[in-house]
């Protein structure tokens, strides 16, 4: 019988909305360039996370671990990592977490320091974060995140082996150097490492990071569940799947159908004061996509790519986490999707599933640094 190879795993947590997405692709896609055989590991509280389409889309072999977070299904998260293992014989699988998630040194790295030499390498934990969100929790601003899921946020850091500073292309030399020290003066057992994962910049320098150290799960986060249950169920978790059809002769812009949808969702929070975590979306039509994103009221829809021909049939898969209960956010996106779709588009909503995470009940968790 043949015996698999150890395969390094890496896994990159951080908040909703940190970017995590990209950086998974642009790591994947060097590493490959490299020759490395690499698989990546979504994690969702539900299905048809937008993550997993674009990263298939992008022809990467990608298992999801859908219903609960890595924490709570450490098995699922076990058995995926073995699939991508056995079917690529893979070098490398990166993992992304659960963006509402943490804890996961306690009880996913110990874990699995515990119970899978044989089968893994473990990477440092990357933490990632925005930097206007990680502003925001360093100077206590209060309006932009409930304080329960502003913990969360903090205990992610807490936990990091690497933080990872991510979009310096939008900070000035003075505001990195700024963040750099205020995140070393409260954070002084993580190292620090800052990039884009959109130019690409220290993205070499943090990959080398990662697959170079075995310092891995040396912090263990003193967390109190309760307030952990409460940042999590503060959120409204919405994840759908729409089919979109032009009517007869009608011939649809998507890049403006994204842009407006995404601007009358936001319309809707700002009025409300209702904070976000992520608003996500993916249309794609052939083989073109746009993906929209949004992580703070402040900030500006962002679209990304486009549809050069004008076909009348679309897909939409929709992520939203916002501060809202359930009932009330998918009213929200139903009525944003008619609206926007007026007269020209016929909208079927072939699944939707929106939801209150319940409170996380980790199969494992660690008191001590496995050595």
């Amino acid at each position: 019988m043949k015996t698999m190879k150890k395969t390094r795993l890496v896994f990159v947590g951080g908040f909703l909305g940190a970017g995590k997405t990209t950086l998974l692709w642009e790591a994947a896609r060097r590493l490959m360039a490299q020759g490395k055989r690499v698989g990546l590991i979504t994690n969702d509280q539900a299905p048809d996370l937008v993550d997993t389409h674009l990263l298939y889309g992008q022809g990467l072999d990608v298992e999801e671990v859908a219903g609960s977070c890595f924490c709570c299904n450490f098995q699922g998260l076990v058995g995926a990592a073995d699939r991508l293992r056995s079917k690529l014989e893979a070098d490398i699988l990166i993992a992304e977490p659960v963006g509402s998630c943490t804890d996961l040194s306690a009880t996913i790295l110990q874990p699995l320091k515990d119970r899978f030499q044989q089968e893994f390498t473990l990477s440092p934990l990357s933490v990632l974060v925005d930097p206007n969100r990680l502003r925001d929790i360093l100077s206590g601003r209060q309006t932009a995140m409930h304080t329960s899921t502003a913990y969360i946020f903090r205990k992610q850091l807490e936990e990091a082996d690497i933080i990872v500073i991510n979009k310096v292309d939008l900070l000035s030399e003075d505001d990195r150097a700024s963040l750099n020290s205020q995140v070393a003066q409260r954070f002084p057992n993580a190292r620090i490492c800052r990039l884009s994962s959109r130019t690409g910049e220290g993205l070499d320098a943090w990959l080398e990071a990662v697959l170079s150290s075995d310092a891995v799960g040396l912090n263990i986060a003193n967390i109190d569940y309760d307030i952990y249950a409460e940042g999590e169920a503060v959120l409204g978790w919405l994840n759908s799947e729409v089919e979109l059809q032009a009517v007869e002769d009608y011939l649809p812009c998507w890049r403006s159908f994204c842009q407006g949808l995404m601007e009358r969702m936001k319309t809707v929070f700002v009025d409300q004061a209702t904070p976000i975590g992520h608003i996500k979306t993916l249309l794609t039509a052939g083989n073109e996509h746009i993906v929209s994103n949004l992580t703070r009221l402040e900030d500006n829809v962002e679209l990304r790519g486009d549809i050069t021909d004008t076909p009348g049939r679309a897909k939409l898969v929709i992520n939203a986490r916002v501060e809202m209960e359930p009932e009330t956010l998918e009213r929200v996106v139903k009525d944003s999707l008619v609206q926007q779709a007026g007269k020209g588009i016929q909208i079927e909503i072939c699944d939707l599933q929106c939801l209150r995470p319940g409170r996380p009940n980790p199969t494992h968790r660690y008191k001590r640094v496995v050595q």
